[in-house]
């Protein structure tokens, strides 16, 4: 089970971090994403368990870092300097596999980021 938290509004130039608690199973690999209004949901950050290697689109780099957090099994996403195009319900994503954009097997119920220009 994934379960995301600290999703809501803020200020174009603000900050929000998310958090992805698994719970009931391990994952090679974690992932977020992102689906605005009228959109497809789009890759945005992902990162392997063992060794922490990090993965981001282009539109996030510089500005979103993913990590995480062995012990707690949780995953974060620390977004800064938003902006109102981040709007978007943010879904958290796991799998077995190494996978980075997916396709993943386990996603969370996902959390919504409202950035106010």
């Amino acid at each position: 089970q994934l379960v995301e938290s600290g999703g809501g509004l803020v200020q174009a130039g603000g900050s929000l971090r998310l958090s992805c608690a698994a719970s009931g199973r391990t994952f090679s690999t974690m992932g977020w994403f992102r689906q605005a209004p009228g959109k497809e949901r789009e890759f945005v950050a992902a990162i392997r368990w063992s060794g922490g290697t990090t993965y981001y689109a282009e539109f996030v780099k510089g500005r979103f870092t993913i990590s995480r957090d062995n012990a707690k099994n949780t995953m974060y996403l620390q977004m800064n300097s938003l902006k109102p195009e981040d709007t978007a319900v943010y879904y958290c994503a796991g799998d077995s596999r190494t996978v980075i954009a997916g396709p993943y097997g386990f996603w969370g119920q996902g959390t919504l980021v409202t950035v106010s220009s």
